[in-house]
């Protein structure tokens, strides 16, 4: 879900919260050695997003917070501040081309560089946090 985070918005928060988890805690984002992503420059998005991101001429760039329970994708154009809400049930990861990541969720896709062993270190986090804590499948009982 695409949503609109500028202003503090009891009923968005409740909505994130809800399809994501709560932030974790200080001690656990210690023990992660941290939730939040470098800076990601964005080289591509779905429709929707790219309405929002060509009405001004600053950079496109966003930043991942992880989340118990998926991620949440920031992102500003002009004065507002934007959320994509994935929770890791919906959350498809691909590497493309050679140092670009794709994250989809639905109808939603935001495509960023990954040109840095940050961005790459950050983007393996995900996917194994999301490994381990992924419901157990039948297959494996």
């Amino acid at each position: 879900m695409l949503v609109n985070v500028s202003y503090n918005n009891k009923e968005a928060i409740r909505k994130i919260d809800d399809a994501v988890g709560k932030p974790f805690t200080l001690k656990q984002r210690w023990a992660m050695g941290g939730i939040g992503s470098p800076k990601l420059i964005i080289t591509e998005t779905s429709v929707e997003i790219r309405n929002l991101l060509i009405l001004d001429n600053n950079r496109d760039t966003c930043n991942i917070e992880m989340r118990p329970d998926g991620i949440i994708v920031g992102f500003r154009s002009l004065l507002e501040s934007y959320a994509l809400v994935i929770p890791y049930y919906k959350l498809s990861m691909y590497k493309g081309e050679a140092s670009v990541y794709s994250i989809y969720r639905d109808h939603h896709f935001i495509k960023v560089e990954s040109d840095t062993k940050a961005v790459q270190k950050f983007f393996k986090k995900i996917l194994g946090y999301k490994a381990d804590n992924a419901p157990t499948s039948i297959e494996d009982l």
